[in-house]
């Protein structure tokens, strides 16, 4: 049964590839490779024509909430995600809640054929699945969101002990037209420089003592950067939203 509720502490680093070939020395001898291992994430976010939630985001609040639709390259799922974080004194806090559903099942989402609790009774696995399915539904109508922006990436995951995951974004893209969960030949690249990868930690508890030592060594610290954040201001300064 796939997961559908995280809670975990979330990291976010700006590397560039030198300390990413360090990092992955550290990371293979002590972690596994991920189911999907390498994968291509594509993230259609949901807003609404003032972009509420993503300035909200942007604003860094003590709580946070996001919609998307998560598709993953080549698979037949799409993933509908309510991504909440809450703001600690020293770690932020994610929680992610989330149904799956079909890309046919989407469409039928984005034209408005069917909401989010009948596509989640077409194959519930749980009381639970309902539920956030109506969170969904209640989202959607109270803030009228539809797709407006559309972030992929192409990501390397590693899964170790106590739940510690590290994954590393790179060849981060955006659009604005178009909004299908499909890949994008005129897709806009968005870094320029050489700290062009993102690595996120998450962890149920501490970020383990030799990770700690790695990151110090190649002087790699916690950054804030919302992908979704950072790709609206950038349309923003384009004056496309």
């Amino acid at each position: 049964m796939e997961t559908k509720v995280f809670n975990r502490i979330e990291k976010k680093y700006l590397i560039d590839k030198n300390q990413k070939k360090e990092l992955l020395k550290a990371i293979r001898k002590r972690m596994q490779k991920d189911g999907y291992f390498i994968s291509e994430v594509l993230n259609l976010y949901f807003d609404n024509d003032n972009y509420d939630l993503i300035i909200q985001s942007i604003d860094r609040p003590e709580f946070k909430e996001k919609f998307r639709a998560r598709s993953y390259g080549g698979y037949d799922r799409v993933f509908l995600e309510i991504k909440t974080k809450l703001k600690g004194k020293e770690n932020n806090v994610g929680y992610k809640r989330r149904i799956m559903i079909t890309h046919k099942d989407f469409n039928d989402l984005i034209h408005g054929k069917a909401n989010a609790v009948e596509l989640a009774s077409r194959s519930v696995e749980t009381d639970h699945d309902l539920q956030i399915a109506k969170e969904i539904d209640y989202l959607i109508n109270h803030f009228n969101l539809k797709p407006k922006i559309l972030v992929t990436y192409d990501r390397e995951s590693y899964k170790g002990e106590d739940d510690l995951r590290i994954t590393f974004d790179d060849n981060l893209r955006y659009r604005h037209k178009n909004l299908n969960l499909t890949k994008g030949k005129r897709d806009k690249i968005y870094f320029k420089d050489k700290y062009n990868t993102i690595m996120e930690v998450k962890a149920n508890g501490t970020i383990p003592l030799w990770l700690v030592e790695i990151m110090s060594k190649e002087k790699i610290y916690p950054q804030q950067f919302s992908k979704i954040g950072k790709v609206y201001e950038k349309l923003k300064k384009e004056k496309y939203v």
